[in-house]
């Protein structure tokens, strides 16, 4: 199993290309899931420092927002110098039930991302690199199905995000509808807590939450044996999901109680794991740095004596 940049997004903050490859290689990691620097020259050398330490190197690289798809095309470029064997995209970077107050707005975005994602899977083609769009809280399973079917291909496809869609109120295993479009994963466990305006989620430590784990690693396997997967723990107190908010639902016209009743009775039933979650906005700076350390420990050694990654 490899490792996000994005395991330290909030207290570590680990980003730079080289330092970032000893670190997780010194930690057992098989490979590193990063933005990659924007030159040529540096991108030669995350190569061959990834070459020596015999790791893998996936890229990070924002959808474009415009028809000016050239920016996009030449970070892909980039990412293949680097050695990138997948590139992770996206078309938000931000929570649907957040994000959008206007559903007129989130249609609007509908049509401009749809757009970018037939420009990128055209890119993709073109340059024969794998480039897997994630899901991001943003589109539901059944919608992001859709667009993986209109322009998946040898190329485009999923960064298949093991936790996210809980928030949409999709059940913990729709995810693997995207198993067939699988370029790059995400690997998370998560655990829930009831909470006055529908429910908490947090990701947690491998094997002390909810998914089943090898379920949806044999699963994936099966699709795309070449897939690799990359953790991503987020240490962070649990994300707050309104889902009994009028506010959450305006973004969502086709949805009905049965998504809420389904998601509600799921939360009751597994709340027990780890109750309450994990808060670590208390902690002081040093505590919160050891906690997220530990924490990405504890997923390595999960995935590679429990999971065979």
């Amino acid at each position: 199993m490899g490792m996000a940049t994005t395991c330290y997004m909030n207290y570590a903050k680990l980003t730079e290309p080289l330092g970032f490859l000893d670190h997780c290689h010194a930690l057992g990691a098989a490979g590193v899931q990063m933005h990659l620097p924007p030159d040529m020259e540096t991108a030669r050398k995350v190569r061959a420092k990834a070459d020596q330490l015999g790791m893998y190197v996936e890229g990070m690289v924002p959808m474009p927002k415009s028809t000016d798809t050239a920016p996009f095309e030449t970070a892909l470029q980039v990412a293949r110098e680097a050695g990138a064997v997948a590139v992770r995209t996206g078309t938000s970077g931000g929570r649907r039930y957040e994000k959008w107050t206007v559903l007129a707005d989130w249609k609007a975005f509908v049509t401009e991302s749809t757009a970018a994602v037939k420009a990128v899977a055209g890119i993709a083609d073109k340059l024969k690199i794998p480039v897997g769009m994630e899901n991001h809280k943003d589109w539901t399973i059944a919608e992001q199905v859709g667009l993986m079917k209109q322009f998946g291909g040898e190329y485009f496809g999923s960064l298949l995000d093991f936790g996210n869609n809980i928030a949409l109120l999709d059940t913990p295993e729709a995810v693997l509808d995207l198993a067939p479009y699988a370029k790059m994963c995400h690997v998370k466990d998560m655990a829930v807590e009831p909470w006055a305006k529908g429910f908490l989620l947090s990701e947690v430590p491998l094997g002390d939450g909810i998914l089943d784990l090898k379920k949806f690693i044999s699963t994936i396997r099966t699709a795309n044996p070449k897939v690799r997967f990359s953790l991503e723990m987020i240490t962070r107190d649990p994300l707050e999901v309104p889902c009994i908010e009028d506010s959450y639902w305006i973004t969502f016209p086709d949805r009905n109680g049965r998504f809420l009743s389904r998601t509600l009775a799921m939360v009751a039933k597994e709340s027990r794991h780890l109750q309450p979650l994990p808060r670590f906005s208390r902690l002081r700076k040093d505590a919160q740095v050891r906690a997220e350390e530990e924490n990405i420990k504890i997923c390595l050694n999960y995935g590679r004596e429990s999971l065979g990654l």
